[in-house]
């Protein structure tokens, strides 16, 4: 008897009886790979009990406990530490240096005598080896293990009982339980189900190493990501030598955390203050520089917004091109520097790039970059010593908004003596803060630019 198959889709999961160019689920094109129609299984019951209702009132609250890596600024992203039972999916393009991370973090965890599994399913045990000793593992309680069954993976994780798991990568691993290849949508499901259900019934902490696509998004299910507590992006560019962790999703913690990396030759370096490192090559009385300070999670950031504006090659079509700021919002705000200031850029083209790789996504971004191109029209350079933040509504005004008095106070902190702010947030700042650093508010664009220019 010949086995049934199905087309399933690898990006959303869609199932089709036969080949689709095209998945009707997500219409993304020649995602359809043939799988065995498998059924579905469910959970054992030994592992998950049956419960009963219970009130909300009767509920205990308990805090959930901590487990730092030993890395600080990835117990920043993590909202402060891994929580016991925790189960967290890290992902990245290939070689930005996702294993090298959660090797460090193995090692700091196994040097404090805590047991960690570190399973490798892309490396042999000596490859990563010589990974450890590049980054100075000096041994401990790390025990690695090279193997791609899940089974197998969870017998070991059973018999060693660790602290902590960690699993490179997640659509490197099958379960023996389906007969579709390693990384198909069934696998990663059924790989992810099992490792969470051994998280949770052992309250061990669990990493995944994901995939992503080659349109930045991470590869495998969507449930994928709703199954696991945190998210985590690992991402820059391979000529740079900066990362950034992001978090995308984090039950235990904030979203949108962030944390900087710096690649060299011993491992991954923590970079403390991420404000004076994307600053630190900012160029020197250049129009088209201006200072953001914006929030990344918790935590007050200053970044820098190059514009630049040239006279157009193709008359009236002129090119609008940003990297890391939001190319809709970009386009609004060139429309009221020309409606409301009379500024004209039919003829120009304008590119906006926020420098070091950065994506700002806030609106308090909107002052900032209305200096810049503005600096870049009038090849006038602004004040170095000059940050921006404020919110930029459709009638020219400048709106309030939140962490002001964080914004101020790192923009002070990098020696910047003067900042320019929604007049809305002034009363925020009380004279301590204003100690030792100009805050100029203004209510409008127009008198934003007047004091500039």
């Amino acid at each position: 008897m010949k086995d049934k198959t199905v087309f399933v889709c690898q990006a959303c999961g869609f199932r089709s009886p036969k080949w689709t160019g095209r998945c009707g689920g997500c219409a993304e094109w020649n995602t359809m790979i043939e799988e065995a129609d498998e059924p579905v299984l469910a959970p054992a019951e030994s592992l998950f009990p049956p419960t009963d209702p219970v009130l909300f009132g009767d509920i205990l609250e308990t805090s959930a406990s901590r487990w730092p890596t030993g890395i600080g600024e990835f117990d920043r992203v993590l909202g402060g530490g891994t929580v016991a039972g925790s189960l967290v999916l890290v992902g990245g393009e290939p070689g930005i240096g996702k294993s090298t991370l959660l090797l460090q973090a193995a090692r700091d965890t196994a040097a404090r005598g805590e047991t960690v599994l570190y399973v490798s399913g892309e490396e042999s045990l000596e490859q990563v080896k010589i990974r450890g000793d590049r980054i100075g593992v000096a041994g401990g309680n790390l025990y690695l293990l090279a193997e791609t069954n899940c089974e197998r993976v969870i017998a070991q994780a059973e018999k060693l009982q660790p602290q902590v798991l960690v699993i490179d990568s997640v659509q490197t691993v099958f379960s023996s339980k389906m007969t579709s290849s390693p990384g198909t949508i069934s696998q990663v499901r059924e790989v992810a189900q099992q490792v969470f259900r051994f998280a949770k019934t052992r309250r061990v902490p669990a990493f995944l190493v994901g995939h992503i696509t080659k349109d930045g998004s991470l590869a495998g299910p969507k449930s994928l990501e709703h199954l696991v507590d945190v998210v985590l992006l690992f991402e820059g560019e391979r000529d740079h030598s900066h990362r950034i962790l992001r978090a995308l999703k984090n039950r235990f913690g904030p979203v949108s955390e962030l944390a900087v990396f710096e690649m060299t030759s011993s491992g991954l370096r923590p970079v403390d203050n991420p404000s004076a490192f994307f600053l630190k090559e900012r160029p020197k009385d250049e129009p088209g520089s201006a200072v953001v300070c914006t929030i990344k999670g918790a935590r007050p950031l200053l970044a820098e917004i190059q514009a630049l504006v040239s006279s157009s090659v193709f008359s009236g079509n002129p090119r609008r091109m940003t990297v890391g700021l939001d190319p809709q919002r970009t386009a609004m705000l060139l429309a009221l520097l020309e409606k409301k200031l009379g500024y004209g850029f039919a003829s120009e083209d304008i590119y906006l790039n926020v420098a070091g790789g950065m994506s700002v996504d806030e609106t308090a971004a909107d002052l900032a970059a209305i200096m810049a191109v503005v600096s870049s029209l009038r090849n006038r350079a602004l004040p170095r010593d000059t940050a921006f933040f404020g919110e930029v509504g459709l009638s020219g005004e400048i709106r309030s908004v939140s962490q002001a008095l964080s914004r101020v106070q790192e923009a002070r902190a990098l020696g910047f003596g003067t900042v320019m702010l929604p007049e809305g947030n002034l009363e925020a700042l009380n004279e301590d803060v204003r100690a030792g650093i100009r805050c100029l508010g203004v209510r409008t664009v127009r008198q934003a630019l007047q004091e500039m220019f």
